[in-house]
């Protein structure tokens, strides 16, 4: 995704002060753009963000490695073997672990296909693949490298996993040449990351009830009605709102991992899935039914297994309790989410659902897809809301959607920025 500066919070003299107290691994690549990384690290820092800049080999022969280590919270990074960098075996990971952001400023064309591709040559891509912090890229190259169409996928790939992208400028490039590819400047680039990390924390004490995986209703104690949702979905969600600061409740059918600080309720019928929600929903101030709730149930579970050699047995079916249409019913103040697995007419069902369902947003995806079904990490959707409009958001990873999700759940909220504010007045109206 293209990252709009004019989203950056509220600043002072100091700089953005979503960056305050923040660690930012500022990576640098070979470009003629790299001594602009100089103001770019220089305004991180008097941001008051702990800066830890990282060189590839290239960046050294434009700029040095101690002009960064002399602006910069830690010395520069260039290695990714021991003995320079204090004798750390794994320097990659502990970077990736501990930054709240990265931010390459400039991103050659090199260090875009590596990153697309996963390669791992050197302690910046390395430090890339080994963190779950949301990442930042500031292209800079030529004309001619920037619109090529292998440049322009490999962007595309990126997005659509997350990561963040300030566009380069128009103007003059190296040797003279004018065009499109000109580092975006220094104070964009730092105001489009401070914008990164308050999206970060926007969800910050917002109760989010996330459900996931699918219902297994049972026929005998080795047998159920179910569907081949994964789970993946939901999780990413839980995941997704967990980091953007949200008190998380995770109701889910499966084992996956959960995040870190979030309360889980694991069920495994659709009736389990209702009690839990429902016990919860009071409280909450956005619901997600990411969960795949099995339409249909046997009337009676037998006791034993049914063995083959008594014939075909016969199974009596019944509707499950339709959560989704209850939880519109019961709506308050919440904002309520919906899913809508289709194998066609995606649209038209999605949009039928939502009129029938009350709910805030509809969530709709072709399931027949290949690389937008179950099992996979990545999909595709259409986003419907009350008033017909639909947003079609393209092929990305599931939690990259999850942030598209949760963007339009934030706007919904009575206050763009939850504060303790907001839940006071949410609290009062409880009362």
């Amino acid at each position: 995704m293209t990252v709009d500066p004019s989203s950056a919070p509220e600043t002072r003299a100091s700089g953005p002060v979503a960056l305050r107290g923040r660690r930012v691994v500022l990576g640098v690549t070979g470009g003629i753009a790299a001594y602009k990384a100089v103001e770019i690290c220089r305004r991180l820092a008097d941001a008051g963000a702990h800066v830890i800049p990282v060189l590839t080999d290239d960046a050294q022969r434009f700029v040095g490695a101690l002009t960064f280590s002399a602006l910069a919270s830690e010395p520069a990074r260039t290695s990714l073997f021991t003995g320079a960098e204090g004798g750390d075996p794994i320097p990659h990971t502990r970077l990736g672990q501990s930054a709240d952001l990265i931010v390459v400023a400039p991103a050659t064309a090199k260090l875009l296909g590596k990153y697309s591709a996963g390669i791992s040559d050197d302690l910046l891509t390395a430090t890339l693949l080994a963190t779950r912090a949301p990442v930042l890229v500031a292209p800079a190259m030529h004309t001619e490298m920037w619109e090529h169409a292998a440049v322009q996928a490999n962007l595309e790939t990126l997005r659509g996993r997350g990561v963040r992208v300030v566009e380069p400028m128009s103007g003059r490039l190296a040797g003279g040449d004018v065009g499109e590819g000109r580092l975006a400047d220094p104070v964009t680039i730092v105001d489009a990351a401070a914008a990164v990390l308050a999206r970060e924390g926007d969800l910050a004490g917002v109760r989010v009830v996330v459900t996931a995986g699918g219902t297994r209703e049972p026929i005998d104690p080795v047998r159920f009605i179910g569907n081949r949702s994964s789970g993946k979905m939901g999780h990413a969600i839980a995941e997704a709102a967990a980091r953007r600061g949200a008190a998380v409740t995770l109701v889910t059918t499966t084992d996956r991992p959960a995040p870190a600080g979030a309360t889980v309720v694991r069920v495994t019928t659709a009736e389990e899935l209702e009690h839990a929600v429902l016990g919860v929903y009071p409280d909450a101030d956005v619901v997600v039914m990411a969960a795949a709730v099995a339409d249909f149930r046997p009337k009676s579970s037998a006791v034993a297994k049914i063995k083959k050699r008594d014939g075909l047995p016969e199974l009596h079916l019944e509707p499950t309790p339709d959560i989704l249409a209850e939880l519109g019913r019961r709506k308050d103040s919440q904002v309520l989410v919906g899913f809508a697995a289709e194998t066609e007419d995606v649209r038209a069902n999605a949009a039928a659902k939502l009129a029938a369902k009350r709910v805030d947003l509809m969530v709709a995806n072709d399931v027949s897809e290949p690389d937008a079904g179950f099992e996979v990490d990545t999909n595709r959707a259409v986003i419907l809301d009350p008033t017909g409009s639909g947003e079609d958001v393209p092929l990305r990873t599931k939690l990259a959607l999850a942030d598209v999700i949760l963007d339009r759940v934030r706007g919904l909220l009575p206050d763009p920025n939850p504060s303790s504010a907001f839940l006071s007045r949410r609290a009062a109206s409880r009362t």
